[in-house]
């Protein structure tokens, strides 16, 4: 089952105890479903836990705890897998899996749902649009909602509704010791500010109790630019998203232009700014805000329809599929000068493959209105966010995709603002963990010992304990994350 490294006993030693009172399902090297329990959703990264502990309920989250934190073992959290950077996942230690733990309990009446630390964005979304409600979250619904809400989470709804972590009312959440922590404005308020964009560093949440809204269907417009107008494009778009209402949220992504059917034959293949368009409002209204954003598109490639909102939150899906290799780095503008937009344009010309991209998205909104001490998440002053995603198939094709994205993000730094959306690092970006929160940060850090002093939970953009820079890994010489 094991090999004869001190770490794979050790491992053997966690099985077996949990073995007796473990609900759900156990699978280690050899276990006819272990291969596919160890794929994430980034190809680039492949590990092979020693334990995989796949949990049925909170009693299973809780053994596991206790008696990994008790052994040392190297502990990995997941929930969808989505995580850029790999955490979900290590070589040799546990990976707690809540895959399993996917219920959604909604509330018509109160616009309130519960739903469990396993659940997809679709898990939540299924059943919050069966009443016509939604919770503010990501864009793609197979991303694992524990992650994206715990990082801050963004999407087609921030601008109308605030952030993910802005709409969570409670956290239940599970301790290195396998303790229970009820957390919200009045029980444990220091832990509820932490969880609101603190990410992982705290515990497993097996629970998150939400605000919803009403909407079930959005409008939708889309359309591209070609390449000689993406900078009128650009200046446009900035200075019409200041004054532009919070039910408008546009998005622009500068790309290659795709190979279908849907796009004007001169623009496929070719340098593209392609523009996506939300409007939450009344459709009747739409025109006015729409109309002029859609004149600065080739109007043989725009589109304008009402779509549900469930068709909204699964039209990316295919794009971000699981198993493509993914390297990114992000970053804030308070503005963005026509000098940076000079660097933008000239790095379309030389992006290293079709589904790579610099996406652009305005923030602003009811998101910006939440003072930047009300939650861990980051600086909200800063409206554009600049997100340079790389996504490729072959793994000899990594450097290439690397060195550009790290190249590109070299040159447009300087006239960027200090700050980083945690849940768009990449693995080689620990030292950026402290500007992401900056005067956050202390405080962070408090909260982290109080409630993780020996940095059980490491696997993530990690906030260590006050006692030690980085707490050291007992396991260091067998086990690599």
């Amino acid at each position: 089952m094991w090999n004869g490294s001190k770490m794979a006993e050790v491992i053997e030693e966690t099985y077996f105890a949990l073995r007796e009172r473990f609900q759900g399902d156990l699978l280690w090297p050899g276990h006819h479903n272990y291969e596919d329990a160890c794929a994430i959703w980034n190809g680039m990264v492949a590990k092979k836990p020693g334990l995989i502990a796949r949990c049925a309920e909170v009693g299973d989250v809780q053994n596991a705890l206790r008696i990994a934190s008790a052994a040392g073992v190297v502990t990995a959290v997941r929930c969808g897998g989505h995580s850029l950077a790999g955490f979900s996942t290590c070589h040799g230690g546990l990976v707690i899996d809540l895959s399993r733990m996917r219920q959604v309990t909604v509330d018509a009446d109160a616009r309130r749902a519960r739903f469990a630390g396993g659940c997809l964005l679709g898990s939540i979304d299924n059943a919050t649009q069966r009443v016509g409600l939604v919770f503010p979250s990501g864009v793609v619904s197979h991303t694992g909602a524990s992650g994206l809400v715990l990082g801050g989470g963004t999407g087609w709804l921030t601008r109308r509704f605030g952030l993910s972590c802005d709409n969570v009312e409670g956290f239940i959440l599970v301790t290195a010791d396998g303790s229970i922590v009820h957390c919200n404005a009045h029980e444990s308020p220091d832990l509820f500010w932490a969880l609101r964009g603190g990410g992982g560093n705290f515990g497993v949440v097996t629970e998150f109790d939400v605000r919803l809204h009403p909407l079930a269907s959005v409008t939708l417009a889309q359309g591209l630019s070609s390449e000689s107008d993406v900078r009128r494009l650009l200046q446009f778009w900035r200075d019409f998203m200041a004054d532009a209402p919070i039910d408008l949220k546009w998005n622009i992504d500068l790309r290659l232009g795709p190979n279908n059917k849907e796009v004007p034959g001169d623009l496929q293949g070719r340098p593209v700014a392609s523009s996506s368009l939300v409007w939450t409002g009344s459709s009747e209204t739409a025109d006015k805000y729409l109309k002029p954003a859609l004149s600065m598109c080739r109007p043989d490639s725009v589109s304008s329809r009402v779509v549900s909102f469930i068709e909204l939150q699964t039209m990316a899906d295919s794009c971000f599929p699981h198993g493509q290799r993914y390297y990114t780095k992000s970053g804030y503008f308070a503005c963005l000068d026509d000098a940076t937009i000079d660097l933008l344009l000239a790095a379309m010309v030389s992006l290293p493959s079709a589904e790579t991209q610099i996406e652009l998205a305005y923030l602003g909104g009811t998101a910006s209105q939440v003072h930047a001490g009300e939650t861990a998440f980051g600086d909200r002053s800063a409206p554009f966010i600049m997100n340079l995603l790389a996504n490729w198939s072959e793994a000899s094709a990594d450097d290439a995709h690397i060195s550009w994205i790290r190249g590109l993000f070299n040159k447009l730094r300087p006239a960027m603002k200090p700050g980083v959306y945690v849940n768009f690092m990449s693995d080689d970006e620990q030292d950026r963990v402290q500007e992401a929160y900056r005067e956050r940060w202390d405080r962070l850090v408090a909260v982290k010992t109080k409630y993780d002093p020996q940095n059980f939970f490491r696997l993530n953009q990690n906030v260590p304990p006050s006692h030690s820079q980085h707490t050291v890994d007992k396991w260091a010489n067998t086990v690599q994350d």
